[in-house]
C-alpha cells in the first residue's frame, strides 16, 4: 500500500466535514508536514474569531484535528525542504504549497518509494504530477 502525503486542504475537509472530503481510512498510511498542523490550527481559529463557529464547535473541530493527527506520521521541516521549496518550480505555487510539495518529493526520493499526494488544490496537484507523484483529490 502506497503512503499518502496529505496537504492541509485534505485534512481541513475531513475536520470540517465538508463535501468531497476524502475518506481518511483510504489514505493510510498517511504522512503530513509539521506545517499542516499550524495551517489547520490557524484556519480553525480564524473561523472562530470571524464568528463562523462557536466555542463548542471550535473545540469539536480541534478534537477532530488532534484525533486525525494522532494517526499520521509528521515529517519535520528542515533546511533541505525549505531550500527546495524556495527554488524554481514549473508551477506558480505559493510558499506553503511549495513546502508541501518539497516535503512530499523529498520523502519519496529519500525512501525510494512511490507516494500519493492527496490535495484539493489544482496547482499543487499539477506540480506534484510534474514531479512524478500520483495525485488524489483533484481530477487530472
Amino acid at each position: 500500500m502506497k503512503p499518502h502525503y496529505l496537504d492541509s486542504s485534505v485534512i481541513l475537509r475531513v475536520v470540517l466535514n465538508q463535501p468531497g472530503a476524502l475518506k481518511a481510512a483510504k489514505l493510510a498510511p498517511a504522512l503530513i508536514s509539521e506545517l499542516a498542523e499550524v495551517e489547520c490550527g490557524r484556519v480553525l481559529d480564524r473561523l472562530h474569531l470571524l464568528g463562523v463557529t462557536d466555542e463548542d464547535e471550535l473545540n469539536r473541530r480541534r478534537d477532530s484535528l488532534h484525533e486525525l493527527l494522532r494517526e499520521v506520521e509528521r515529517l519535520p521541516l528542515d533546511r533541505r525542504i525549505l531550500a527546495r521549496a524556495a527554488g524554481p518550480l514549473q508551477v506558480p505555487l505559493g510558499s506553503l504549497d511549495a513546502i508541501h510539495l518539497a516535503t512530499a518529493v523529498g520523502w519519496a526520493e529519500l525512501h525510494g518509494a512511490r507516494l500519493v499526494l492527496a490535495t484539493h488544490d489544482r496547482l499543487l496537484a499539477r506540480a506534484a504530477r510534474l514531479h512524478g507523484l500520483e495525485v488524489v483529490g483533484v481530477a487530472p
